[in-house]
């Protein structure tokens, strides 16, 4: 079976399973080769079984189920996990995001069930592959059926992982379910994080160890992958001890470093080594970046790789400078953007000084990831038919950064565009999901739970001399410096309402940054609603909603 079929098989096993729990269903005479009884039956088609586990994880940040992907439509469902936090405006923006945005959400709202979707679809296929795993006597190696499980139980934690952080306390499933059952209640989220916490550690004992193994394909997971979500699980946890030992294990694997001279594909043209980790096949290992951990694969034009309705960062953050006359679009000005979300001034600022007018943000002068490579500031007409503008530098106001969105400050890191195609609208870059920076700082978290803020800043200030920032003093050192720093290196990587609801710090950073809903915003807004959806068809038991929302 050549590569393309299998990642085709393992996405139809994927969707076959996760759609369907039904016990007579299971039972008809299915005429594919698809059925579990005939694909779980060796290491190959594992494998193929795990294909299709890696396509549903990536499908999380999929628009419009191109390719066979998980179904979302509307914007990128990423991006409201930016709106309504510390970071970002959403001005008049796709309606998909704008009730997060304003906080109007309702149960009934796309998002709020689609992430519950796709989280338990991701779920119940991992349950498969622990069902069938148990099931087979016929493996390639002694240690395929626990490397297998191990897969299984990551992507099972990582999907509760969304879940609790959205939703709270949520029906806990570990197996596959054969009947229709009506009668779900909603697990405590204590016992749902102390069983992600479990399927980590037994993910840690038995994924690969080394990432520069010949068998191991790109984007393919290892124990550190694995220890490095088990440290943000403890933190959520409040398991600092526990989180402090997961984040160094990764830390002092010997596999990983921060990035600290140039490489990959432009390392002898101008930029920096912060800009060289997000230019496009700088991801992986190969290209010589040792700092990422785990890397989704949604590289252009390969088999298995993205669709144009993956990964809409690059429209969601880059300005809609193609609008302007006098603007055409470039893959050197970061291809086609629609800025459904704007960074804010106080973090951002409008220059790299302290000019009077200006806001200074929260960079430091030094800091190479303000760098012209890193933050683009400086926009210059492109369209060399308009002579008079062409060439010229274009002014960024506040109305073309907040009121038409076409021209502001840019983060680089997002900034994909082919010649061949620009008017392509997802990103095919390979994205890095975990790396080592963020490991420091979920480290230095840990250390702030312990009331140790002198290990807390040795911890970022790693992180903080890569960027030749200048080092942090303990004395300066809190939560609200580490929530900083995480914008300062993470912005747009991870999710921010995650890290915020995590610290317990995201209504109180949003009353302090986000002026268009600090007054509307309360605790119980750190919580999505349950979907209405589950609640309905759940008529057996009460299903209870989330404070806020309704009964």
């Amino acid at each position: 079976m050549k590569m393309k079929n299998i990642i085709k098989a393992s996405i139809a096993l994927t969707i076959l399973f996760s759609s369907g729990g039904c016990k007579k269903f299971l039972e008809e005479d299915l005429k594919t080769a698809l059925a579990p009884t005939n694909t779980y039956t060796s290491t190959y088609g594992f494998e193929v079984g795990s294909t299709g586990l890696y396509a549903l994880t990536r499908s999380e940040y999929n628009t419009y189920g191109e390719g066979g992907a998980y179904i979302h439509n509307g914007a990128a469902p990423y991006e409201a996990l930016q709106a309504a936090t510390d970071i970002a405006d959403v001005i008049n923006s796709d309606a998909s995001l704008m009730a997060f945005a304003n906080l109007t959400l309702t149960p009934s709202e796309r998002f709020v069930g689609t992430y519950w979707n796709w989280a338990y679809s991701l779920i119940s296929s991992a349950n498969l592959m622990l069902v069938y795993a148990d099931k087979n006597t016929n493996w390639d190696l002694p240690t395929d059926k626990a490397r297998f499980q191990a897969e299984a139980r990551f992507f099972r934690a990582y999907a509760y992982r969304t879940l609790v952080y959205l939703y709270g306390d949520v029906p806990y499933v570990e197996t596959i379910l054969y009947d229709f059952k009506l009668n779900f209640e909603r697990t405590p989220k204590a016992e749902v994080i102390a069983h992600m916490v479990d399927d980590l550690k037994f993910a840690v004992d038995h994924l690969p160890t080394n990432p520069d193994a010949s068998t191991l394909k790109e984007g393919k997971l290892t124990k550190w992958a694995a220890s490095h979500l088990l440290s943000e699980i403890y933190l959520l946890q409040g398991n600092y001890p526990e989180a402090e030992k997961a984040a160094l294990a990764v830390i002092n694997s010997g596999y990983y470093n921060l990035m600290k001279t140039r490489f990959g594909v432009n390392k002898d043209k101008p930029g920096d080594v912060f800009s060289d980790m997000f230019l496009e096949n700088n991801q992986n290992r190969k290209s010589g970046n040792k700092e990422s951990i785990w890397v989704l694969q949604f590289q252009f034009n390969v088999i298995g790789g993205g669709t144009n309705s993956d990964d809409w960062t690059r429209r969601a953050w880059i300005p809609n400078y193609s609008s302007i006359s006098g603007f055409v679009l470039a893959d050197t000005l970061g291809g086609r953007g629609i800025a459904q979300l704007v960074p804010m001034k106080w973090w951002m600022g409008t220059n790299r000084t302290n000019a009077t007018g200006n806001v200074a943000g929260i960079f430091n002068t030094n800091d190479i990831r303000n760098s012209n490579y890193n933050i683009k500031r400086d926009w210059y007409y492109n369209n060399a038919g308009d002579a008079a503008l062409y060439g010229k530098k274009a002014a960024i106001t506040e109305q073309t950064w907040f009121t038409t969105k076409t021209l502001f400050p840019a983060i680089t890191k997002f900034f994909y565009g082919r010649t061949e195609n620009l008017s392509l609208t997802g990103s095919y870059k390979d994205r890095m999901k975990f790396r080592l920076a963020e490991t420091y700082l979920l480290l230095a978290e840990a250390y702030l739970g312990q009331n140790n803020p002198s290990k807390a800043a040795d911890a970022v200030n790693e992180v903080r001399r890569r960027a030749g920032a200048g080092d942090v003093a303990a004395a300066q050192m809190n939560m609200d410096y580490l929530l900083d720093e995480r914008i300062r290196e993470l912005v747009g990587e991870e999710s921010r309402r995650f890290t915020l609801v995590r610290t317990k710090k995201y209504v109180e950073r949003v009353k302090a940054y986000n002026t268009a809903i600090k007054d509307k915003v309360n605790e119980n807004h750190a919580l999505w609603p349950i979907p209405q959806a589950i609640r309905d068809s759940n008529r057996d038991a009460p299903f209870p909603q989330n404070p806020g929302y309704g009964n």
